[in-house]
Order: structure tokens, then sequence, then C-alpha cells
């Protein structure tokens, strides 16, 4: 009988799918997590879009030739909107991306007021206008896209903390306009939450996809039948990261910063595997 517990591969270009990595332990203790990262090629969204293609399809695909997996999740909104067909095209392992949250937004908001916080490169792409037209079309949108929070987000590893003040300037446009609700549509920024906080005191919800993608990834492990008993055990003990790996040089701090986020690390790997 293969004991192994469930593996889901999280992938992304930084650190910021730790935080859907995280929503899947929550849901999800008994499965084993695997997270890739291409630093290397860190922002995708100053990337070609043919250069992230290649660079997720090549790392992902050589990381579960290595690590069997029974679930992949793209934790990056750019490139869940340019990767997933090709992707798709190329495993027969599931695959799970992320897109902002506009619809449940548009659900709870009660002013109809909805800012939509993302990278530069997602503000402007034609899914978020889709998105918006076809589930908050009757509400007033604000898009904000700061090239400045990912660098913050990937900073928090070291313990480097973003400066309120920057931050409260950045989140302006929304204070403003006197949204009530915040879509969080990139995976590093629930890393900032508790400054986001702070800044908006009057926002009333804070949206991410990470509980939805971990829904989405239960349903797929036991529509799969990879869905262990709670009394067989597993190789790993539930809820660790079996490895952490890294297309550069692995962050400094990582091991410190995953333990506080209640995901410890068994393994981390730099510059691996050898993508240029």
């Amino acid at each position: 009988m293969n004991k192994r517990n469930p593996r889901v591969l999280v992938f992304d270009s930084g650190v910021g799918g730790f935080s859907v990595a995280a929503c899947i332990h929550r849901a999800l203790p008994g499965a084993e997590l695997l997270y890739v990262a291409d630093n290397a090629g860190f922002p995708y969204g100053d990337q070609p879009e043919q250069v992230v293609i290649d660079r997720c399809c090549s790392l992902i695909e050589a990381c579960v030739q290595q690590t069997p997996c029974d679930v992949i999740v793209i934790a990056c909104n750019t490139a869940s909107t340019i990767v997933l067909p090709y992707l798709r095209a190329r495993t027969e392992i599931p695959v799970v991306g992320v897109v902002p949250a506009i619809k449940p937004a548009s659900q709870c908001t009660l002013n109809r007021k909805i800012g939509v916080l993302a990278t530069p490169a997602t503000v402007k792409r034609p899914y978020l206008d889709k998105l918006i037209r076809d589930f908050a079309s009757n509400c007033e949108v604000v898009r904000l896209g700061d090239p400045n929070l990912v660098r913050w987000a990937e900073e928090l590893v070291s313990g480097q903390e973003p400066n309120q003040h920057q931050l409260n300037e950045a989140m302006r446009p929304f204070q403003q306009r006197g949204v009530d609700t915040v879509v969080l549509g990139c995976t590093h920024y629930p890393l900032l939450l508790q400054w986001f906080r702070e800044s908006l005191p009057d926002v009333a919800f804070w949206v991410d996809s990470g509980e939805a993608i971990a829904r989405r990834v239960e349903y797929l492990l036991k529509n799969a039948g990879r869905m262990l008993p709670s009394d067989v055990p597993g190789e790993l003990s539930g809820g660790v990261v079996g490895a952490a790996c890294f297309s550069g040089p692995a962050p400094a701090g990582i091991e410190r910063f995953l333990e506080g986020m209640g995901m410890p690390v068994a393994d981390v790997k730099s510059n691996w595997p050898g993508l240029k």
C-alpha cells in the first residue's frame, strides 16, 4: 500500500505563494507541501510572456520528475493568466491557478466600492477587465498596482518590515474613494495584511483566493482517492513543507519565516534545478 501523504506542489516566482500554501496547510494538515519558487526570474510581471511560460513549465516538470505530486498549484496571479493552458497540455496532474477574487468581493461589499490591489502588470490585463465586467459591473472598482508591494513582501523573509508611512501613501487612492472591500490580487499581499489593515482601518472586507484554492485542492485530492484516513501515517508528519526549492539563492531567513507561519521546512534547495 502506498502510505505517503498526498503531496501538493505550490509554485510562485517568489515567497508570495506561501500565503496560499498556508491556506492549504490549514485545510489539509495531512498533506505534504513541495514549494517551488522561480526567484531567479522574479518578478514575472517584467518578463515577456513566452519567457514566463518556458520557465514555469521547465521548473515544474523538473520537480515532478524527481518528486511525484498529486496536484499542482500555480500560486502566482501573473503566471496563472499566462501559463495554465500550456502546463495543462504537458501534464496529467491537475493544475489549479489563481485569479483575483472579484466575484466574492462583489458579494460582500456593502457600499459597492471595491479596491483591487494587484501588481502593475495584473491591473492592466484584459482578464481583469472581464472579471470586473462579469461579476462587479454594478460596483465602483478602483485598481491599484504599486510596484513596491511585492518587494516589501519579499523583504519580510529577512525580517525587514515595510515602512508604514510609505505604505499609507500607496493606499491613499483607496482611502480617498472610500472602498469598503479590498481584493488582494497578488499572492504576496496577504503577507502584508497587518500593515494594510493599519493603513485602511475602515475597510470591512479583505478578500483573497487562498481559501478557495485550498477547497479546490481538497476536492481534487478526494476525487483522485488521495486523501488518507487520519490513522494512516505518511512518510512525513502532516503539514511539513517537504522542500522549498528556489531557482536562485534561497532567501536568507526562509526557515525562520516558515516556522513563523506554522509550516516548518524539511529541506531548502538553492539554485535548483539549475535553470539558467
